[in-house]
């Protein structure tokens, strides 16, 4: 029995890494992307991603591999070594404690440049101050509301276009956003621009990507904020700068129609 029990935990690496390799070469019936479609720039993110997973992998199969061979080896049934104790090995503890340590250290200095493209370089105009936030998205339960200033060009002023659930931004550009939350703590998630930033109620916040790919993708919470956060979602379209302008246009003429507009009935 102790045999049967050693293949059925060989069989954890082995079914492991197969369906890895699977998913990896887009082998199932249905096709897909072993992750989100990148349509950014930077891919810094990716790489990081990426090596964390081959990494831990591997310590995956080698540890499977040795409880395998433990089990086999020393299965009650049919081993007939005499049992040892033995208070441990100090030089053994020491090792399987440094080299794990090393490796984190390792990855804490291989990650900065993901973090510090993220969080810490934030795009700039040509005279090196800090690029303005395009628009403005704020959470609340449960939608996402757009802000972008009208032509005056600030937030917050009478002109301002509302959205709801609706991002536009120009490709091939830099875009910054301004984020911030209504009520509780959510998450701003943008999969395909590999761009998740928690939203703080209090903090003004702010998250920046460069598009290189137009089309539509999704915005979502990935914080639970309450029943309605499956439900969270919007979209976010990259288009050129010129559809962009056209569509801003747009958006402000419509707003104030809406807003100078009577009834028919008057």
């Amino acid at each position: 029995m102790g045999k049967f029990w050693s293949l059925l935990f060989l069989a954890v690496p082995v079914l492991g890494t197969g369906i890895f390799v699977a998913a990896a070469n887009d082998w199932w019936p249905i096709r897909g992307h072993w992750m989100p479609e990148l349509v950014v720039q930077d891919q810094t993110v990716d790489h990081l991603f990426y090596f964390i997973l081959y990494l831990t992998g591997v310590v995956f199969i080698a540890t499977g591999l040795v409880l395998f061979w433990f089990m086999w080896r020393y299965d009650a049934a049919t081993n007939q070594d005499e049992a040892i104790y033995s208070h441990g090995s100090h030089v053994l503890e020491v090792v399987w404690s440094v080299i794990p340590a090393v490796v984190l250290l390792f990855i804490a200095i291989y990650q900065m440049d993901a973090w510090a493209g993220a969080k810490m370089r934030r795009p700039t105009l040509a005279d090196g101050t800090p690029r303005p936030a395009l628009a403005r998205v704020t959470g609340r339960q449960f939608e996402w509301r757009i802000q972008y200033p009208g032509t005056d060009g600030e937030l917050d002023t009478a002109d301002d276009i509302h959205l709801v659930n609706a991002l536009h931004v120009p490709m091939d550009e830099d875009v910054v956003l301004e984020i911030d939350t209504l009520d509780v703590l959510h998450s701003f998630f943008l999969p395909h621009f590999r761009v998740k930033q928690d939203v703080v109620p209090g903090m003004k916040q702010f998250v920046w990507f460069h598009a290189v790919q137009d089309g539509s993708y999704d915005i979502v919470c990935a914080e639970l904020c309450g029943w309605g956060h499956y439900k969270m979602k919007g979209e976010v379209t990259v288009e050129s700068r010129e559809q962009f302008d056209r569509w801003i246009a747009d958006s402000y003429a419509e707003q104030e129609r809406s807003q100078f507009s009577l009834p028919e009935d008057q």
